[in-house]
């Protein structure tokens, strides 16, 4: 998801940040000593162990070492992840049963370090399960989530333990305490008290319950989403993709060969469905390619995911009531930059109406092109015709110049100049990859030539995979007890070309790519004492991700990477100068798409009853908006992964606006600068922005690095939009 989806009313967003420090990002840092000294009490506190199973032995080989890919087998996988918990509970039994007295280092720093073979074996279990899913790791998956649930609720409910957590944290003063040191123990203090720490033991059985059966159904929603995702739509004869551009036309052919068919497949992919519906001439066909893409979910059949949503919501509204809150929304929204529901309602609603009123004019300008009213399966094809006739722009003249290779090079180009990183490719044998298509990068720094990590690329779509597109670690950094090169990888589903073919992508797509390598760049760039600081509030991490995609269009990376993928030539000017007056083209659908999907999860969330009727439940939140007929939910309930495979986005899809506020004044800051690789800017962005994430409170590290809040304005004048 990236910022072409995304608007933001005005306001000051960061006046709702809820803890102040003295602004200054890494200020208050451990002494390095501290550190040594710290980590050698932890050292000889946890127990020695000699884990058995093969996929939870140190990683070896290269780079520090390198996850087994070629060592996985789920039974393999299986035996890791049961020992490993086993292993991870001895070590909190020996943090929690310490007769020492609780310090920072005997009870803090000791969890910090815990758990390492399970997070080991847990980098490939979240792999193997979301990048492959084949039938054999479904099966491991369903029967590991729910143990893993109760093992982490069993770590929350541990009496002793959070005692000594919050005896640290209530004394973090009188012991001499860092800021960092304070930060940490305080955040861990609370996060058991939101978690159930406090609950007696009654509670603490019944929130066990639900979320290990809340755990069982997220798996289950994802198994099933994913395998209504593996469909296609086949089309027999040429004309049925006519108008197709040529490249997706030859996608179509390939896609439609590896599944032994003759004709042209539209998969049932964003990826595939997208183009599609923007250039396909046959109406009846974009229809029936449409209906199969929202339906995902939603089609009465074994894979139907209504009554697990139901059940989600259920499960989650009776531990939000258990843990003292209305309702999930106030109960998970309790550790983010806007703090309360209302405060991010304030901020879609004040949107929602101008959005609307785009809208209009948009179908307006459509229909007098159609000559007939406009169905959601008409929208984007018939806004390419209004984008000709308005700005003399097709889209089929930018793809040539997306060729695939060439937007990951531009993408790296970025890296560089911003951030001083080096990606260098390195053959597949360098380490083990989990599927052939895998691709590797070393990541070093051009200043010192100092090894950053090893950045892996998955970017085919398959059988098994998980739709969409992001970012994985599976080793992050910390200083704490020594780093390691960081493994970070992007993961997409294009549709794999035919042998010799390019792989041309949208403008669409190159933004995702850049979106999803912000992501990687944020932890490339880490550098932070305690590995939990390496998570951010869910409203800000799509920060740092999205300000990337502006460069995707910025004259440094069109000149030397996004060129005609046949003649070699740039982009040009012509060209450029129309995709820049169509900037804010069509951005009534792009934000009502988007928006209705935030606003109908905050809705779902915050009900007094949790809704039975899944279906008619978001029919009616979005008449309650009033939401245009003319278009759908980015996502719709039946198929929202971001809301139902876990509780990570739930009532928090809200947050890639939240976040793009400070993309946009971020952008504008280097705009004014005269130079979109400003090296002192850029510098400042990964000092203060990326590397020490969550260090210290974000809103004080914004205002550390723009010397104010984030101005709104510059959003409003991102998506044309009044600014007053």
């Amino acid at each position: 998801m990236h910022r072409r989806h995304l608007l933001i009313g005005g306001g000051s967003l960061l006046a709702l940040s809820a803890c102040a420090s003295n602004g200054t990002p890494m200020a208050g840092s451990t002494p390095a000593a501290t550190l040594q000294a710290d980590a050698a009490v932890a050292r000889a506190l946890l127990p020695s162990q000699a884990p058995r199973a093969e996929l939870l032995q140190p990683w070896m080989g290269p780079y520090s070492g390198v996850p087994p890919w070629d060592k996985v087998t789920p039974a393999k996988l299986k035996a890791a992840m049961l020992e490993g918990i086993e292993l991870r509970r001895a070590e909190i039994a020996a943090i929690a049963d310490n007769p020492e007295p609780p310090t920072f280092a005997n009870t803090m720093v000791a969890q910090q370090m815990a758990g390492e073979p399970l997070q080991r074996a847990g980098a490939l279990y979240g792999v193997m399960t979301g990048n492959i899913g084949s039938a054999d790791y479904q099966a491991m998956d369903r029967e590991i989530s729910p143990i893993l649930s109760a093992a982490g609720d069993e770590i929350t409910f541990n009496e002793k333990l959070f005692l000594r957590v919050k005896a640290v944290a209530d004394n973090a003063q009188a012991a001499g305490l860092t800021p960092e040191q304070t930060r940490l123990a305080t955040r861990s203090r609370d996060a058991f008290i939101r978690n159930g720490a406090a609950l007696n033991a009654a509670g603490k059985a019944e929130l066990g319950r639900i979320n290990t059966a809340l755990s069982n159904a997220f798996t289950s929603f994802g198994q099933k989403v994913v395998a209504d995702e593996n469909a296609w739509t086949l089309i027999p004869n040429e004309a049925g993709v006519a108008g197709l551009p040529a490249s997706n036309k030859a996608a179509a052919g390939a896609a439609a060969r590896s599944r032994n068919l003759q004709g042209w497949a539209i998969v049932n992919t964003r990826s595939s469905v997208d183009p599609f519906l923007s250039f396909a001439d046959d109406r009846a066909l974009r229809e029936q390619v449409w209906r199969k893409f929202v339906n995902r979910g939603d089609n009465g059949g074994a894979n139907d995911t209504n009554a697990i949503i139901a059940e989600i919501v259920r499960l989650r509204d009776q531990r939000a009531k258990l843990l003292g809150f209305r309702n999930h929304a106030e109960w998970r929204m309790q550790d983010t930059m806007a703090k309360t529901p209302a405060a991010a309602m304030e901020l879609m609603n004040r949107v929602w109406a101008p959005a609307k009123a785009r809208v209009v004019e948009e179908v307006a300008d459509m229909r007098a092109i159609a000559g007939h009213e406009i169905e959601p399966w008409d929208y984007l094809y018939y806004a390419e015709k209004v984008r000709k006739q308005k700005y003399d722009l097709d889209q089929n003249e930018l793809k040539p110049y997306f060729e695939l290779g060439a937007v990951r090079n531009a993408s790296f180009y970025m890296a560089e100049r911003l951030y001083g990183f080096i990606f260098t490719p390195k053959p597949q044998s360098t380490a083990p990859v989990f599927h052939e298509d895998v691709t590797l990068y070393e990541v070093t720094d051009k200043a010192s030539g100092n090894l950053i990590g090893l950045y892996y690329a998955d970017d085919f779509a398959r059988p098994g995979k998980r739709s969409g597109a992001w970012m994985t670690t599976y080793r992050s950094f910390s200083t704490l007890d020594g780093s390691k090169p960081i493994l970070a990888s992007n993961n997409n589903n294009f549709v794999k070309p035919g042998a010799g073919e390019p792989l041309l992508i949208s403008l669409d797509d190159a933004e995702t790519l850049f979106h999803e390598f912000g992501h990687a760049l944020h932890y490339f760039s880490s550098v932070v004492t305690y590995p939990s600081y390496g998570n951010t509030p869910r409203d800000f991490v799509e920060y740092p991700s999205q300000v990337h995609e502006h460069w995707v269009l910025s004259r440094p990376i069109l000149d030397r990477f996004m060129k005609h993928h046949e003649t070699g030539a740039p982009m040009p000017q012509e060209l450029v100068d129309k995709v820049e007056a169509s900037a804010t083209f069509n951005q009534g659908y792009a934000t009502v798409s988007y928006l209705s999907s935030a606003m109908v999860d905050m809705d779902l969330h915050t009900q007094a009853t949790p809704p039975t009727d899944i279906d008619a439940f978001e029919k009616a939140s979005l008449a309650r908006l009033g939401m245009p007929h003319e278009i759908v939910m980015r996502h719709r309930l039946p198929q929202f992964n971001h809301l139902f495979t876990s509780d990570a986005y739930s009532a928090g899809y809200y947050s890639y606006l939240w976040s793009e506020v400070m993309d946009a004044d971020t952008w504008a800051y280097f705009e004014q600068s005269g130079d979109v690789f400003d090296p002192e800017i850029g510098g400042r962005f990964k000092t203060i922005i990326l590397a020490p994430g969550n260090t210290t409170d974000r809103g004080d590290a914004y205002r550390a690095f723009r010397g104010r809040d984030p101005d709104v304005a510059a959003l409003l004048r991102v998506r044309g939009f009044p600014v007053s």
